[in-house]
């Protein structure tokens, strides 16, 4: 039988930190977070929470990419910013899928007031939240409520991990 001492593990607590909550595709997150004014921590949240850092994701209702962008949203939010619409193979690449889910996310942002809301339109949908808000009920969608509540505490992880003159 073996014991191992966690002290000799090579692995320092941040290390560890830092390998659960990874910062990937950095630069992309960052340029796209400050065109759209919003924190790239948040972006690296919404991110880790949807696709695993993942740019070949594709959920079983069809979204796509880093961001899981649903096609349709993809070409709207595209239009909002006078381009042409992407395709599902260009909604694999990070700078594409980073940018139009940062648009949308600042978007639903500045729609609700509200980030826990935001979130909630970015996975449930917009008519859900506007659904939800009007019967007073919270959000009756299990997924929907996970995910706002795990990228809530993902971004405040990103924030210590990554904040303030950190790497």
């Amino acid at each position: 039988m073996f014991v191992v001492v966690a002290a000799a593990l090579p692995w320092t607590t941040d290390v560890f930190w830092h390998w659960r909550y990874p910062y990937r595709y950095r630069q992309i997150i960052e340029r796209a977070a400050a065109e759209f004014q919003l924190d790239p921590f948040l972006v690296a949240a919404v991110i880790r929470e949807e696709s695993r850092f993942n740019p070949r994701a594709v959920s079983g209702v069809g979204a796509i990419g880093l961001m899981q962008m649903m096609p349709s949203t993809a070409g709207w939010a595209a239009k909002n910013l006078g381009q042409p619409a992407p395709g599902s193979d260009a909604l694999h690449k990070p700078e594409v899928n980073i940018r139009l889910g940062a648009w949308y996310l600042h978007y639903l942002i500045r729609r609700h007031k509200d980030l826990p809301d935001a979130l909630a339109a970015y996975n449930g949908g917009e008519g859900n939240v506007a659904r939800w808000r009007q019967t007073g009920q919270g959000i009756p969608f299990p997924e929907t409520r996970e995910f706002v509540a795990r990228s809530l505490r993902t971004y405040e992880r990103y924030r210590t991990l990554y904040g303030e003159n950190k790497q």
